[in-house]
């Protein structure tokens, strides 16, 4: 009977899902698969993307160390695809690769001054305020209003981290020196601009419910926002997580802080709708100094069209939220407009002719781009998986097939690997860390201290 060597490079949600899809299909051959990560510890943005004040979303940690925990996955950490281990190792050693490596920056946002001295993508800061051991581990927070582009589940959660008391974080996962920097934050002001309407916004009624929870934080919305055309109430009447949205919004047109009229709390978060971006200005220095903007109105059909009123809100810093964007990867195509891997339903294409390449597939956001939730994963890994399956006519035929030459390999190269015992060791010290002051875990941010505490050295 075949067995099928198959490498995934990415251990976050897509990767760790498609391995388990594939052990769970029907098929007439054995599987061995090898899950490799760039980082030390597994689950990609679901530990460092997810805000640590979110842990019902990283509840799905739990269905996917599960899936680890079977024992029938191999996980290599600390192995950096293109440099540890290259595509030429991957055809000696396996019959197939899946791609799942995400897209962990930010788009870019074409808007004059966006690259101002205190202008941000938000993915950087979002890397920073969860520990990501590749960023550095300091941030200038010295603004009183901030301000955030995006009207998305990322825009929020950033926006929410800005706005709450850091104290407030200190049941969550947040590490040692992200809490000292937001506890000495100067912010007063989160200002959330979105070029659409309220009917028309990304983020999910969770996040802006939680919003609406942050202690000593006025939620501001305006009047001025809410005048619906016929598209607005539509969407409002048919869909139900815009409904659910507006339901809200509506409640906090009641309260005091509306229309900035004065609430009562110490920091105030602003959502601004019918806002397009025009210009980011700047002091003599080069800093940021505020956002110019255009008010504008429904086209009817689910966009916008300008009003020609321009507004300009003063800031000390700025964010944008405008989305992530894949990397290339050495030896495998990329579409540099759209930030993926190039692909039919998984199937990686060649650049040049868009023929199949045989042997490499893609999964999770390098395939179709950073849209959808967690759990689109699965259904997305599912379509990559099937292909994969049928295609073994055409699989790499490998020299040296074995699990003992690809350690071997990493051995030779002095790689500092790090195993699922490993991760298992990273873990338990979290949470001790977490346990002596109460709380769930503390996140260890260092890479070469991860590594240590994963080998035990």
């Amino acid at each position: 009977m075949t067995k099928l060597r198959l490498a995934i490079v990415g251990a976050g949600p897509a990767g760790i899902y498609a391995a388990d899809i594939l052990l769970r299909t029907e098929r007439a051959f054995d599987v061995s698969i090898d899950l490799f990560e760039r980082l030390p510890a597994p689950y990609g943005l679901v530990r460092y993307g997810v805000a640590p004040d979110h842990p019902r979303i990283k509840g799905v940690v739990g269905a996917l160390r599960g899936v680890l925990d079977r024992g029938d996955i191999r996980v290599f950490g600390n192995v950096e695809y293109g440099t540890d281990i290259t595509l030429d190792d991957l055809k000696r050693h396996y019959h197939a690769v899946i791609f799942s490596t995400g897209a962990i920056r930010d788009a870019d946002l074409d808007l004059p001054g966006i690259t101002a001295e205190g202008s941000y993508g938000a993915a950087d800061f979002v890397s920073w305020y969860d520990g990501h051991p590749d960023v550095p581990r300091t941030w200038t927070l010295d603004a009183q209003h901030v301000g955030m582009i995006g009207n998305g589940n990322v825009a929020l959660d950033a926006a929410r981290i800005l706005a709450k008391h850091a104290d407030d974080l200190l049941t969550t996962e947040i590490p040692a020196n992200v809490y000292d920097v937001l506890k000495t934050s100067p912010v007063t002001d989160v200002h959330v601009f979105g070029r659409r309407g309220p009917a028309q916004v990304k983020f999910t009624p969770l996040e802006l419910r939680e919003i609406g929870e942050l202690n000593d934080v006025d939620v501001v919305v305006y009047d001025e926002d809410f005048d619906y055309d016929e598209a607005s109430r539509e969407a409002i009447a048919t869909n139900k997580q815009v409904k659910v949205i507006d339901r809200v919004l509506q409640k906090w047109r009641e309260l005091p802080s509306a229309n900035n009229a004065g609430g009562s709390a110490s920091r105030r978060l602003h959502l601004h709708f019918w806002a397009k971006p025009l210009e980011v200005r700047t002091d003599d220095a080069g800093r940021v100094t505020s956002l110019v903007y255009e008010r504008t109105t429904s086209d009817g059909a689910g966009g916008v069209i300008g009003t020609g009123e321009i507004r300009e809100q003063p800031l000390g810093q700025l964010y944008r939220a405008v989305g992530y964007f894949g990397s290339p990867l050495p030896g495998i195509p990329f579409d540099e407009r759209h930030g993926v891997i190039p692909n039919h339903e998984g199937q990686v294409l060649a650049e040049d002719s868009n023929d199949i390449l045989p042997g490499v597939y893609a999964t999770g956001w390098i395939k179709r781009g950073p849209v959808g939730l967690i759990g689109h994963t699965k259904s997305d890994a599912s379509e990559t998986v099937s292909h994969l399956v049928n295609d073994q006519g055409s699989w790499w035929q490998p020299e040296e097939p074995t699990e003992e030459a690809v350690t071997a390999l990493l051995e030779s190269r002095g790689v500092k690997w790090t195993d699922l015992d490993g991760w298992h060791r990273l873990d338990a010290h979290e949470v001790a860390l977490g346990e002596a002051e109460q709380r769930e875990r503390i996140k260890v941010v260092p890479r070469d201290e991860m590594i240590r505490i994963s080998r035990a050295e």
